[in-house]
């Protein structure tokens, strides 16, 4: 529903390789380090983003997307559906292309609000559920 099969192929396939995973710590424990780990295996190179802006999986961290000194083309968001919302935004003023809410994570303002301004989004969705089951001759 938030999410049709193409824009899910479409971002995880064109929109670009940096993905900033906000949410992201090295409490391995947490969803978002594994996910982060398959998005890596990927090929993506995922970049932390949580307020102890802590190195995991070999990359810097940064304590908010503002911070974040190139380019991202996928804002990945393990954070609760009340916080999420504001990433969007985030989202939209550093340029990102796309934002991804993780399973769980909904917020139908923040998704009317990025698709109307431009971003691809998908929402209560795994990324590291849906790349594997991408054709391996499109990913």
């Amino acid at each position: 529903m938030y999410g049709d099969p193409e824009t899910v192929r479409r971002i995880l396939t064109e929109t670009g390789d940096t993905w900033a995973v906000v949410g992201l710590s090295s409490n391995r424990r947490r969803a978002a380090y594994g996910v982060a780990e398959v998005l890596q295996r990927f090929g993506k190179r995922i970049v932390p983003v949580h307020p102890k802006a802590e190195t995991v999986h070999g990359e810097q961290g940064y304590a908010s997307l503002a911070e974040i000194p190139f380019e991202v083309d996928v804002v990945d968001v393990f954070v609760n559906s009340d916080l999420a919302g504001p990433v969007v935004d985030e989202a939209a003023a550093i340029g990102a292309k796309a934002v991804w809410f993780q399973l769980g994570v909904i917020d139908e303002g923040a998704y009317e609000r990025a698709r109307a301004g431009g971003l691809e989004m998908v929402m209560d969705r795994c990324p590291a559920i849906e790349i594997p089951r991408l054709d391996p001759a499109t990913r």
